[in-house]
């Protein structure tokens, strides 16, 4: 049981437990985690050398390590020499069995490339791993250089977590991984970074570059995807007449886009889908375009991006008629939250002769920070659906629409002139028309 607890410490705390009493002196030895951090923090890689040198060394090797965790800085300039030692500390942990590894660095991105052999045939040569006892392996502002990043060998790997790292692989392939994070990458190659992995959960968020090929994740259970402003899958007119270009005259961004689904084929499988992007982004837009089917998709969150202009609603409604048992649809509108100024809720009732959208409908949210003509455009489109308001928080809602009619009134009595004031009173008729 001390020894258990002891894993849990920073590995100069758990040393220094020697000290207490006798029966401490021999403990730290045979503890199942090692925690290579600072004495606060992070610390320097030169500064944990020696220390952790001993410490491998004295470390009971008949002991298999559950968990072993690396928190260091490192600056490339004056660090170089001391980096065989955080490969070193690698090979040590792979040797003795070692089920979770983490490494982050605090800083910029760390290149591994050293091409060094690491225990029983674990590379770090662009992190390939080749471990039967790793499940868990979490890297965080590393430098993955490989031509293949090949975790097929690694048949006990359940998580694998990528955040802030700079990844110049071609695929991820497993057959084993459940969880899937990739968080504030930076991708390079010319070619998309191909996925393909079974899954239970994803999540991808901040991606910089094209956006990776997901292929089909049969076993996908919920997936979180943010294609946010570093996505390089965008169109060029958008960018800069904020308009979509057609197909005779596609941009060179638009006309060099896959064929293929992307992401949306890959993810068709899961029951519950976040799918967030910027409006200049295309590649939710041009896989909607080969009407990928979401057969078990039962919860579903949207942003402004899927009912909105230029496309306006064009896209919630394709995603709506291709998910027949969708229950639940919360579309989040120019509010990122957790806290929203305004919440809606309604849902749906069935009517003879409209199969539009899934019969299984139950529950749709809109949040949003107030209300204008783009949320009444979105409201609109709900109730063709007949999809109609259960509750709202009547305050909010009501407090930002008089608000908006009242700066009008007081702008238009300066300048004389009604036609805002009639435009204005025309939003509130017609936003009481739709939540009543």
């Amino acid at each position: 049981m001390l020894q258990h607890i002891l894993s849990f410490l920073p590995a100069q705390e758990a040393v220094q437990t020697c000290v207490l009493a006798r029966r401490w002196s021999h403990l730290w030895r045979s503890t199942t985690g090692l925690r290579l951090v600072g004495r606060d923090g992070p610390g320097p890689a030169r500064d944990l050398r020696k220390f952790v040198g001993n410490l491998l060394r004295r470390h009971d090797k008949r002991t298999d390590l559950h968990t072993v965790e690396i928190k260091i800085t490192f600056d490339p300039y004056s660090d170089g020499d001391n980096l065989p030692y955080v490969v070193l500390w690698i090979r040590s942990a792979v040797r003795r069995r070692v089920r979770s590894l983490t490494l982050h660095h605090f800083g910029p991105f760390l290149d591994l490339d050293t091409s060094q052999q690491l225990g029983p045939s674990l590379y770090l040569e662009g992190a390939h791993i080749d471990s039967p006892h790793l499940t868990t392996l979490d890297l965080a502002s590393v430098d993955l250089e490989c031509t293949l990043l090949d975790f097929a060998s690694c048949p006990a790997l359940e998580y694998l977590k990528l955040h802030e790292c700079y990844i110049s692989l071609s695929k991820i392939y497993s057959a084993s991984l459940k969880h899937l994070s990739i968080t504030g990458c930076f991708y390079d190659p010319p070619c998309r970074l191909h996925v393909s992995t079974p899954g239970l959960v994803l999540r991808l968020d901040n991606f910089w570059g094209v956006t990776p090929f997901f292929e089909n994740m049969v076993q996908l259970e919920t997936a979180w995807v943010n294609l946010g402003r570093y996505c390089q899958d965008t169109c060029c007119s958008y960018l800069q007449y904020d308009i979509y270009c057609g197909a005779d005259n596609a941009c060179l961004s638009c006309d060099d886009y896959s064929a293929e689904l992307v992401l949306l084929g890959g993810i068709s499988s899961a029951r519950h889908l976040e799918l967030i992007s910027e409006f200049q982004n295309i590649t939710f837009s041009r896989d909607l375009e080969h009407c990928p089917v979401f057969r078990n998709l039962k919860t579903l969150l949207l942003n402004e991006y899927w009912c909105m202009p230029p496309a306006g609603c064009d896209r919630l409604a394709c995603i709506l008629k291709n998910s027949p048992v969708l229950e639940k649809l919360t579309l989040e509108l120019f509010s990122k939250g957790p806290n929203h100024e305004v919440e809606m809720k309604g849902n749906y009732g069935t009517m003879e002769g409209m199969s539009a959208i899934s019969e299984h409908l139950k529950i749709v949210q809109v949040k949003c920070n107030a209300v204008d003509e783009k949320i009444l455009e979105v409201l609109k489109f709900l109730r063709a659906l007949n999809i109609r308001r259960t509750a709202c928080r009547d305050t909010k809602l009501v407090e930002s629409f008089w608000t908006s009619l009242v700066l009008v009134t007081r702008e238009d009595s300066m300048s004389s002139n009604g036609e805002n004031i009639g435009g204005c009173r025309r939003r509130l008729n017609l936003f009481c028309s739709l939540v009543d």
